[in-house]
């Protein structure tokens, strides 16, 4: 076994074993009713890689006692399906099990392969089960598409990653158990940070980590995978980065301040230090939108949907490629025209909320579905807007104790002189009506 590749190994031969997508397995989640039904449909299974596609695909098969057939897109094509085919409906003729034949990167497959399976799904000679790392609504055809039931794979968090170590540092049989040996607390979460969510990958980065480390033992055994190990092993350095730490706190710092300072390259070098030494781009994502309110607002109103656009991009593209999407959203955050104009009015909103407290709402402006509330004076002598010149109306809409208070105060930069020229001109007009108003009572 010891030529056999640690994560080989340690595949799951029962569904206890395997760990993750608690969302599919979970109790009364889809696919443990379905096998507790012993029905297995036809499958597209989504995911990135190391999420457990394969080895799903065949302890379903196995749940349901059926012939499984593994079958890659990338190695194989038409002849090689004609001849499952024929030994799928040979084994169904003697009264044998079902055939599960899974595809491996089925969306390597053109239109016209595609269509090759149709028919013998359709009639239940096979069970489909693909597996593809791409949407499946853009790279499989329709009708196929219609046919399976698709199921979306998560990467392995963090939890599911230890356990993963663990299980094969304990494992005699089949892991590392038998090197009796033991590791850092550090070095476990530079692995599984490491690994983004792929246990192939982890336990690669395990496998050899064990081996340097053992090496540097005289019998073998007892060894300490440390940081500096793990560290040779994947052949990458950490960056000075301690995610809770001073550290973290300065380079977000640093990056806001670019930002705010409006030099995009510092602000896209703070961006890759975080990224590179492991933040997660989730965080990076929200305070960039952030930002976007505090300090630029309405100066450009578009900061604020491109920043959610940004987050929306990482998490449909995933790592690498959904970082890109993050540089994008920093450089046009870093270059646009900047205001804390919201920021400031919201908080002397909030100021005055705190200190005169539950203010009564002006009669006016209340709402009247009651006849009581009529009598009462609810909505009485309420001005509609659309119905005056320019939709602008002289009405009172704060409480009388904060009476012509102004919290919003537009600057002249960006879109906000639009705002700005805006309501000055509204101000002038409702300054007029006033002055017109003073000389007809004279």
């Amino acid at each position: 076994m010891k030529h056999v590749p640690l994560a080989e190994r340690l595949r799951p031969r029962t569904l206890e074993e395997f760990v993750g997508q608690d969302h599919l397995l979970g109790p009364n989640k889809i696919l443990n009713s379905l096998l507790a039904r012993g029905t297995l449909p036809s499958l597209i299974l989504w995911g990135p890689p190391g999420c457990g596609k394969t080895t799903l695909a065949r302890l379903l098969a196995k749940m349901v006692d059926a012939n499984f057939v593994s079958f890659s897109a990338v190695l194989s094509g038409i002849p090689e399906l004609r001849t499952i085919i024929e030994e799928a409906k040979e084994t169904k003729r003697l009264g044998g099990p079902r055939t599960v034949l899974f595809v491996d990167e089925i969306h390597r497959f053109n239109k016209a392969q595609q269509d090759a399976f149709l028919p013998h799904v359709e009639s239940g000679l096979i069970t489909l089960i693909g597996a593809t790392t791409e949407n499946p609504s853009f790279e499989i055809i329709s009708p196929l598409l219609s046919r399976c039931q698709v199921l979306t794979l998560n990467r392995l968090d963090k939890d599911a990653l230890s356990a993963l170590i663990e299980r094969a540092l304990k494992d005699k049989d089949r892991g590392l158990g038998s090197l009796e040996l033991s590791m850092d607390k550090e070095a476990r979460d530079l692995l599984v940070e490491k690994a983004d969510g792929d246990a192939r990958s982890l336990l690669n980065f395990l496998e050899l980590s064990a081996e340097l480390a053992v090496s540097q033992v005289p019998d073998g055994k007892g060894a300490v995978i440390t940081v500096d190990i793990v560290e040779e092993a994947i052949q990458q350095r950490q960056l000075r980065y301690d995610k809770k730490g001073e550290e973290h706190f300065n380079i977000i710092s640093a990056f806001h301040k670019s930002l705010r300072g409006s030099d995009p390259d510092a602000a896209l070098y703070w961006l890759a230090r975080m990224l590179s030494a492991g933040e997660d781009p989730h965080y990076v994502a929200r305070r960039m939108v952030r930002f976007a309110s505090e300090d630029i607002g309405n100066a450009d109103p578009n900061a604020l949907t491109i920043s959610i656009n940004a987050l929306s991009a990482y998490d449909f593209l995933g790592k690498p490629e959904g970082e890109l999407a993050l540089a994008q959203a920093a450089l046009y955050l870093a270059t646009a025209p900047k205001s804390n104009a919201v920021y400031t009015a919201y908080g002397e909103a909030i100021s005055d909320v705190r200190r005169f407290g539950t203010l009564p709402v002006p009669l006016h402006i209340r709402n009247a579905p009651t006849k009581l509330m009529k009598d009462l004076g609810y909505g009485k002598e309420y001005k509609y807007a659309h119905n005056y010149q320019d939709a602008v109306i002289d009405q009172e809409h704060m409480p009388a104790e904060l009476r012509n208070r102004i919290y919003y105060k537009p600057t002249t930069r960006g879109y906000e002189k639009v705002i700005k020229d805006r309501l000055d001109k509204w101000r002038k007009i409702l300054a007029k009506r006033k002055a017109m108003k003073g000389r007809h009572k004279t």
